[in-house]
């Protein structure tokens, strides 16, 4: 009889062990499929010239390492990646963010080759009116100063983050991108976001940047009026992401590959 039991234990344990192991390899490569058939919108701002408090103009666009760093992680983890922005134009990039001066001749370098080698997706931007949340499992903005001057005021970006915040689609954010969350406000003025935690480019950074003085306005600041529960990190230009419920933030250039990592985090276990 112990014998006859033994076996019995031995039996399902080694059930047990391949029903398991089975398990692991069928969730692994569902995973893996699953990862492949998930897609993202990255939506840029098209406006090159942002237009300061005193009337004079100042180049801008998207910010290089924002896109860059966020399109390059999604692409190499196995997602689709679509891009958008206002009209469907063609977005510039802000030379600043490419300007071995501000930002280091590598880095400078490196951004300009990644532009380069992904010329055609850039040209074959979507026009922001005609994308659905249906389409994509997040939506997410870059920064640079462009959407301070297009992305905060456009109803098609408001259309946009509406309907992903009502499916519970992640938005993510980052740096300027932040000014695109401006643009939700239903008919009634009440803003999408109003009580959100969220993180953006501080007052502080802009002041060191040297762009603040002269700004029509600054977005830390405006974000807290609007009813944001704005937070940021202890030291300017350093990694801060904060994220609250589905909405991913981050504060800086430097919070561009920790927003896109914890997105892709998310994503997963959103999945498992």
């Amino acid at each position: 009889m112990k014998k006859l039991i033994s076996k019995s234990i031995a039996n399902l344990l080694l059930l047990l062990s391949f029903t398991a192991t089975t398990s692991a390899n069928a969730a692994t490569e569902a995973l893996l499929n699953h990862e492949q058939s998930k897609k993202v919108l990255i939506v840029l701002s098209s406006e090159n010239t942002w237009i300061r408090k005193d009337g004079s103009k100042y180049a801008t666009g998207y910010w290089a390492e924002e896109f860059v760093d966020i399109y390059k992680k999604f692409v190499e983890s196995g997602y689709t990646v679509d891009i958008a922005s206002p009209g469907g134009k063609v977005p510039i990039v802000d030379p600043h963010s490419i300007n071995p001066e501000v930002v280091g001749k590598e880095k400078a370098q490196k951004f300009t080759d990644y532009l380069a080698s992904i010329s055609k997706e850039l040209k074959g931007t979507l026009s922001l009116a005609n994308v659905s949340a249906d389409k994509y499992d997040a939506v997410i903005v870059p920064g640079g100063h462009g959407p301070v001057v297009d992305l905060w005021k456009d109803k098609n970006m408001g259309k946009l983050l509406f309907a992903a915040q009502k499916q519970e689609k992640i938005i993510g954010v980052v740096c300027h991108g932040q000014a695109a969350l401006l643009s939700a406000v239903d008919n009634k003025g009440n803003w999408l976001f109003n009580g959100r935690t969220m993180t953006a480019f501080s007052d502080e950074e802009e002041v060191e940047f040297g762009t603040a003085d002269n700004a029509p306005w600054l977005l830390a600041s405006t974000l807290r009026k609007k009813g944001a529960n704005y937070k940021r990190g202890t030291k300017n230009w350093e990694p801060f992401v904060i994220t609250d419920g589905n909405l991913i933030s981050g504060q800086n250039p430097a919070s561009s590959l920790p927003m896109a990592e914890t997105i892709i985090r998310v994503l997963r276990a959103k999945f498992i």
